[in-house]
């Protein structure tokens, strides 16, 4: 593609951390870089503990872990999203609980949330889709009546805010995402934020494979070994290193991505009043990081041919996920709760824009012109064929 929807961004220092690292004879993990992206990270939330992951995904499934997910457990969260947020849990043997999102941000719909809990339930997932918090008073609200745990799944959301408080920081248990597509990237990587204290131990005995061998190394133990489950979690300190010269200038990345959000927002606005299209809608409460742009369509067909025009033209601009409910393994491990309207019909008329750090004005012109003329052919033809009848 010409114009992609994704560029990975590099601030110019990433080549020389790596380089230190390699320096520094510490390749594995752990090292100087993950400390400094750990203190970051919980400068930023102020949790108990963060950790750097090798993906949002290895974060989810040690979020499973922590909350004792066994199976016959079920866990409360949207379709509409990337299938780690289910996958985390059905590896554990729970049930993924699919309730319908709302209209306006296509974030969990709280107030389906409660229908759906039982007995079985353990633990409900917000998805903050596109880089809009969900409603975390309500959510914390149902969680705290009913005695469930809330992880959120922030992987759009570093820097967001809800009611001026950091994305990831209102749930027991949050995860972020540095995969290139995302707002800070490495390559591959996550993390896990532990916000509730009573995790903090064991979640850094998870994360370290079982062991006690980061309390080794601070001296806080003679010997390490074994002393709960676990798996190989750590990033490399390559990756480490990269994301650290990210998170270094994170201000100016999320200023260069919101330009372009604010100019993509701006222009459509007209089409929007026209009822031709329907931009994102940002709650008031909500600080959004302009992880995405996107476009509703008024249906199904003319969002495809959209994207099919575009792609004629170079410009990359893809639809977004398939719901989960729908999908051959959604339909064996998990199960619905209620009819998933909004889910079934916004997911079908959502069209991505490219939108990344450091995209060019003449780059974000074309994708504007490609779907202006789209917009004038379409519903000028449509308007001469209805004088025609």
């Amino acid at each position: 593609m010409r114009i992609p929807i994704n560029k990975p961004y590099v601030s110019g220092k990433e080549y020389d951390y790596i380089k230190e690292a390699v320096y520094l004879k510490r390749l594995c993990g752990n090292g100087e870089f993950t400390k400094r992206c750990h203190r970051w990270l919980q400068q930023l939330t102020s949790c108990a503990k963060a950790l750097l992951t090798h993906s949002c995904t290895a974060a989810l499934e040690m979020s499973a872990i922590l909350l004792d997910i066994k199976p016959g457990d079920e866990v409360i969260m949207p379709s509409f999203t990337f299938v780690s947020t289910a996958n985390a849990f059905v590896l554990r043997g729970a049930t993924p609980v699919f309730v319908d999102v709302t209209a306006d941000t296509l974030c969990i719909d709280p107030q389906l949330i409660e229908a759906a809990i039982t007995p079985r339930t353990k633990a409900i997932v917000p998805v903050h889709y596109a880089g809009v918090s969900c409603d975390m008073t309500a959510i914390m609200d149902i969680a705290k009546r009913h005695n469930l745990y809330v992880v959120e799944d922030a992987a759009h959301s570093i820097t967001a805010t809800y009611k001026g408080q950091q994305s990831g920081t209102h749930g027991h248990l949050a995860t972020f995402s540095f995969h290139e597509t995302k707002n800070l990237i490495c390559g591959e990587g996550g993390a896990l934020i532990v916000n509730d204290p009573q995790f903090a131990e064991r979640a850094e005995f998870i994360w370290e494979k079982g062991t006690n061998r980061a309390k080794f190394f601070r001296g806080q133990v003679d010997k390490y070994t074994w002393v709960d489950v676990g798996s190989s979690y750590l990033p490399s300190e390559l990756n480490a290193a990269y994301l650290w010269a990210q998170l270094e200038i994170a201000e100016e990345i999320m200023q260069k991505r919101k330009s372009v959000w604010r100019h993509y927002y701006q222009i459509f606005a007209e089409s929007e009043a026209q009822g031709l299209v329907r931009r994102p809608i940002i709650p008031a409460e909500s600080g959004h990081n302009a992880h995405m742009f996107y476009l509703i369509m008024q249906d199904s067909k003319t969002r495809d041919q959209l994207v099919a025009e575009l792609a004629a033209k170079s410009i990359g601009a893809p639809f977004h996920y398939v719901p989960l409910h729908s999908s051959p393994a959604g339909k064996k491990f998990s199960r619905t709760h209620g009819s998933l309207a909004v889910t079934n019909d916004l997911s079908s008329r959502l069209i991505r824009l490219p939108l990344w750090a450091g995209i060019a004005d003449s780059e974000v012109n074309d994708v504007v012109d490609g779907v202006m003329n789209f917009l004038a052919h379409t519903y000028s033809d449509s308007a001469a064929e209805a004088s025609m009848v």
